[in-house]
């Protein structure tokens, strides 16, 4: 794992990346490095076949589950033909183009990939295959026929982090965190930023998967979390193992990707979620009037990429006010949520007072905040 940090590290810090602010289309989020691709022609709906490369089953309800929401969701939003899928792909570069040249063969012009983990195999095949285009998730690379794109899910978690700083009466709230890159890294910072913003006195204790998808293990964890004295468990997985164990334990719960109520309704308060659907249906209209150029892509809650899901009725009394004023701050950019003073969870200063962290530096965080107590496995 530490090997995949610092390799993604290092490429970004050599690529310089920085996600830059674009115009006033609701859909947009922020993007750079745009690549004209010349020579693009318009296609008509009825050309397009889309091809979807999934890391986890559909049925997880979560991570993947989000995703192919939004499959039906374009599909029938421009009437297309039913689109390819594959489940539970390894994040192994030969997998990826085996399945990549399959659904070719299948007559796919859209590729779209899932997972971070995919990105080296979408970028080797995008330039193999330039009449196609290549949809990237997580990932920071682009090729003329390949975006990439994400969404500020940190925004929600912050809103999330209210949710459960305020719910809390032991001051302890479980984190059951996939693996330690900076994209989880991020949010558990955002999340604990939340909760101490209403609940200063309240850690967060992050215990490590080392996987995106395993029910077992994300249940283990939280058990480990709620007999550590944790009264409320979230999550960065994609099952709803962790809702299940705080719910079994008579405690509550921030569930991840999609509404979890259904799986724990006793303990499940909310979820920062995914709303990749318009994203989706923005690119191929692009795609088909023959205007669409490769560019990094970061919504937000401002966009719509990103939202917290209903409070449920286990949610704190005020918290329904206090989200809703938090959300109407963040995207008038009132608040940032990286803003500083912020110390390290070591005590080091990373922002001074009223320093704005940029997207460079979240997109390579590698430090947890004042607040966090790594745990490890």
């Amino acid at each position: 794992m530490k090997k995949i940090f610092a390799l993604m590290l290092t490429l970004v810090m050599s690529l310089g990346i920085v996600l830059t602010g674009c115009g006033s289309n609701a859909n947009k989020g922020n993007s750079a490095s745009k690549k004209e691709t010349a020579g693009d022609k318009k296609i008509s709906k009825d050309d397009v076949k889309m091809g979807f490369i999934y890391v986890g089953p559909v049925g997880d309800e979560g991570w993947t589950y989000s995703h192919d929401q939004a499959k039906q969701y374009v599909e029938k939003e421009l009437g297309l033909q039913p689109s390819v899928i594959k489940e539970s792909v390894k994040e192994d570069t030969a997998e990826v183009q085996k399945v990549i040249e399959d659904m070719i063969d299948q007559g796919c012009n859209i590729i779209v990939g899932t997972s971070f983990g995919f990105m080296d195999g979408m970028a080797k095949s995008a330039n193999e295959h330039p009449d196609v285009k290549f949809l990237h998730c997580a990932g920071y690379m682009t090729e003329d026929n390949m975006s990439n794109y994400f969404g500020r899910i940190y925004q929600a978690r912050y809103l999330s982090g209210i949710v459960a700083g305020m719910k809390s009466k032991t001051n302890v709230i479980g984190y059951v965190a996939a693996h330690e890159i900076p994209e989880v890294v991020r949010g558990i910072n955002a999340f604990t930023l939340g909760v101490r913003s209403v609940n200063p006195k309240a850690v967060v204790k992050v215990k490590w998967t080392n996987t995106w998808y395993d029910p077992a293990k994300e249940k283990e964890a939280a058990k480990a979390l709620l007999d550590e004295g944790a009264d409320v468990i979230t999550q960065h997985q994609d099952t709803a193992g962790p809702q299940q164990a705080a719910e079994e334990k008579g405690a509550f719960s921030i569930g991840y990707n999609t509404n979890m109520e259904a799986k724990a309704p006793k303990a499940y308060m909310t979820a920062p979620v995914w709303n990749w659907g318009p994203y989706y249906v923005e690119q191929v209209k692009a795609i088909m009037d023959g205007t669409w150029k490769s560019e990094s892509y970061w919504g937000g809650l401002k966009e719509g990429t990103v939202e917290l899901a209903p409070l449920t009725k286990n949610a704190p009394e005020g918290a329904e006010e206090k989200v809703k004023k938090a959300k109407q701050d963040i995207i008038s950019g009132a608040n940032k949520i990286f803003v500083g003073p912020i110390k390290d969870n070591k005590g080091q200063e990373k922002a001074a007072k009223d320093k704005v962290m940029t997207d460079e530096e979240l997109l390579k965080m590698d430090w947890f905040v004042e607040g966090v107590q790594n745990g490890g496995k």
